[in-house]
C-alpha cells in the first residue's frame, strides 16, 4: 500500500482539506514528527488512528520497519509538525527508504509557510531560492546569503525569534535597501507581516521587547551584490 506524505495546517486547523482527513482516517499507522502535536490535530477533527514517531533521530530500524508494514500490505500517513513534510524537515528519511524498495509514495498537498510568505510578498517568484534555516555562526551566515542574494532572484528563509533580527541585520549589511518581508505566525491568531528595506523591518524589530513565533523572511530580487569568498569570521 501507498505511502502518503501530507502537508497539515501550518497553524490554523481549518486550513486542512477533505482529501488529508479521508487520507489520516484510512491509515494504518501515522508517522509524526511529534506525536504530541499531531494528537492535537486528530482530536479536532475527531480521527483515532495509531500514531508513531518519525522523525531525524529515527534509527534506520524502525524505518526498515515502517516500510516492511508497506511492504506487507498497510498504509501509513507521514505528516511534520506543521506544513509539508520534507520541507526543513526531517521527513525525507522514510520517503528515501521506501523509494529505494520500489514503494507508491503519493503526496497530499497543502500548506507551506514559506510558499505562503511568498505568494503575499509581491516579489517577482518566477525564480526563487529556498535557504530553510541559515547557518547561525555570523560569517556563515553572511556568506550564505550573499552568495543566494547573489543570484538576483527572490530569496526565502525561515528564522526563529531568537535569531530573526540577527539575520535581518545581516540583509542589511550586504544590501540596506532591499526590500524584505517579514511574516510572523503565519495563520495564527497573532499574525503579522511588516514591509519595507532590510534595514526599516530590522530597526522595527530591534526596537520591540520581545519577539516571538516563527518567521518567515522573503527578500526581493536584488543586483549587484557580491559573492565573499573570504574565510569566515566566526
Amino acid at each position: 500500500m501507498p505511502l502518503y506524505v501530507c502537508a497539515t495546517p501550518i497553524g490554523n486547523l481549518d486550513d486542512v482539506s477533505p482529501r488529508l482527513l479521508e487520507t489520516l482516517r484510512n491509515a494504518d499507522v501515522i508517522c509524526a514528527e511529534d506525536t504530541r502535536h499531531t494528537q492535537k490535530l486528530l482530536a479536532r477533527f475527531e480521527l483515532k488512528v495509531p500514531l508513531t514517531s518519525c522523525h531525524q533521530h529515527t534509527s534506520p530500524a524502525k524505518i526498515a520497519a515502517l516500510c516492511a508494514r508497506l511492504e506487507a500490505g498497510e498504509t501509513l500517513a507521514l505528516v511534520t509538525d506543521s506544513g509539508t513534510p520534507g520541507v526543513s524537515d526531517p521527513g525525507p528519511a522514510l520517503v528515501r527508504e521506501a523509494a529505494a524498495r520500489n514503494i507508491l509514495i503519493q503526496p497530499i498537498p497543502g500548506p507551506c509557510a514559506f510558499v505562503a510568505a511568498i505568494s503575499i510578498s509581491g516579489f517577482d517568484a518566477q525564480r526563487f531560492s529556498f535557504l530553510g534555516f541559515l547557518p547561525r555562526k555570523p560569517g556563515k551566515r553572511r556568506k550564505a546569503l550573499a552568495a543566494a542574494l547573489a543570484r538576483e532572484e527572490t530569496v526565502a528563509l525561515y528564522e526563529s525569534p531568537f535569531r530573526v533580527v540577527a539575520v535581518l541585520e545581516s540583509i542589511a549589511e550586504i544590501a540596506p535597501q532591499v526590500q524584505v518581508v517579514v511574516s510572523r505566525e503565519i495563520t495564527k491568531q497573532f499574525e503579522e507581516t511588516l514591509r519595507g528595506t532590510a534595514e526599516e523591518v530590522f530597526n522595527v524589530l530591534k526596537a520591540r521587547k520581545e519577539l516571538k513565533g516563527e518567521f518567515v523572511i522573503v527578500i526581493a530580487a536584488v543586483s549587484g551584490i557580491a559573492v565573499d569568498d573570504e574565510a569566515d569570521d566566526d
